[in-house]
């Protein structure tokens, strides 16, 4: 079994292994980058710009609310869990009504 000098000894060489080979893993990335940069005439907008990346989250649109409580004006969409004030109740009491659309729009 090793002593614990060898031990510490043996983890002193691999961490100066992982750091070299991270070093070199690391620089083959940046030109690797710089690379594809030139080629596709990519500037730094092109690439940290939240609005190009494909992560980026959309935000849900919105639904209009389809019912209203009479005596407070709150209104609810339909999604989600209902609010008290309609829970358990005929909805269709609640249920706003759209106004009519004109034959020009």
């Amino acid at each position: 079994m090793s002593s614990y000098q060898e031990l510490l000894s043996q983890r002193d060489v691999l961490e100066k292994r992982i750091a070299e080979e991270y070093s070199r893993l690391r620089l083959d990335a940046i030109v690797t980058v710089k690379g594809l940069r030139d080629a596709y005439d990519l500037t730094e907008v092109d690439i940290f710009s939240k609005s190009s990346s494909p992560h980026t989250q959309r935000q849900p649109a919105k639904v209009a609310p389809k019912y209203r409580d009479p005596s407070t004006g709150s209104t609810w969409t339909g999604r989600g869990k209902p609010p008290a004030w309609i829970r358990d109740k005929d909805r269709s009491a609640f249920q706003i009504i759209a106004p009519p659309q004109s034959a020009g729009q």
